[in-house]
């Protein structure tokens, strides 16, 4: 019998199968497991998870009153670009415009971010500041982050584990810069539209140390190219520090000499954005 007390929860994970079977020989897990497994950590009740990877042949997003089945649609990142084009991009974008109007709230990583607010309206572009990647450094809450419930418990400046290209470059109607860091303007975005809300991060709260390293062994070629590293013998040096420490937190020598605090290497203090929203958005429609 379905467990009606439950949270059900919509995964989108935008990945391509090439680019997930990319991760897997890497040693990543796939963006989806890593939401699935956030969202069952940081739900205080019950949560039924489905996964849909609208980017394969065949895929079906929810139409009409389908997606009001869901409480709640979340997004993972994705190494497609918001801006391309792309027939599976253009029909993500359609669906997320199509949550607004079914009133069905999201949040997501990275990718979310960026179709919450081109789906509302708004504008994508390339960073001209480059590739931010590993850990995005110094983000600071705005008047409105601070004041907003998606940061409740959250310090007013803090680091996350980010990986992107493309940042945010104009804000639609309805919504509000809730952080950023000199890096990448918007950081944190909510959008209001059609009377529905969608929390938007650019960094990655489901990543720990174990998956940022091997995200970056499956992107060490670029990391090299654009100069993270001098060569490939740093970076796997590199990703071994990383690896080393998630398997021993008390290497306080690897977090000091890498600069990594509580913010990202305590679980509940880097997902106190997805319990949020889960408190906030979610449990109250549950109990009425």
């Amino acid at each position: 019998m379905k467990d009606t007390t439950a949270l059900r929860i919509l995964i989108i994970d935008g990945y391509t199968k090439v680019a997930r079977e990319q991760l897997q020989s890497g040693g990543a897990s796939l963006a989806a497991d890593l939401y699935v497994k956030m969202l069952q950590r940081c739900a205080p009740t019950g949560i039924e998870c489905d996964v849909i990877f609208p980017a394969d042949p065949g895929a079906n997003l929810p139409v009409g009153e389908t997606i009001q089945d869901y409480d709640g649609v979340t997004w993972t990142g994705c190494s497609s670009c918001v801006f391309s084009g792309e027939p599976d991009v253009a029909e993500q974008i359609e669906f997320a415009r199509e949550c607004y109007r079914r009133g069905v709230p999201a949040f997501g990583s990275c990718w979310a971010a960026q179709i919450a607010v081109v789906a509302a309206g708004g504008e994508v572009a390339l960073n001209p500041n480059g590739r931010e990647m590993g850990i995005a450094r110094g983000i600071t809450l705005t008047d409105e982050g601070r004041a907003h419930p998606l940061y409740e418990g959250k310090p007013a400046v803090f680091d996350a584990f980010t990986s992107h290209d493309d940042e945010i470059t104009l804000l639609p109607e309805g919504a509000a810069r809730l952080s950023g860091n000199d890096f990448t303007r918007v950081q944190s975005v909510v959008v209001k539209h059609e009377g529905t809300e969608f929390w938007g991060l650019q960094y990655h709260p489901e990543y720990d140390l174990h998956e940022m390293a091997r995200l970056m062994f499956c992107r060490i070629e670029k990391l090299v190219r654009l100069g993270f590293f001098a060569d490939e013998a740093a970076g796997l040096a590199h990703i071994n520090q990383l690896e080393a420490l998630h398997a021993d937190p008390t290497r306080e020598d690897i977090a000091t000499a890498l600069g990594l605090k509580a913010d990202v290497m305590d679980d509940s203090l880097r997902t106190i954005e997805v319990q949020n929203w889960i408190n906030h958005h979610l449990l109250p429609s549950k109990r009425r």
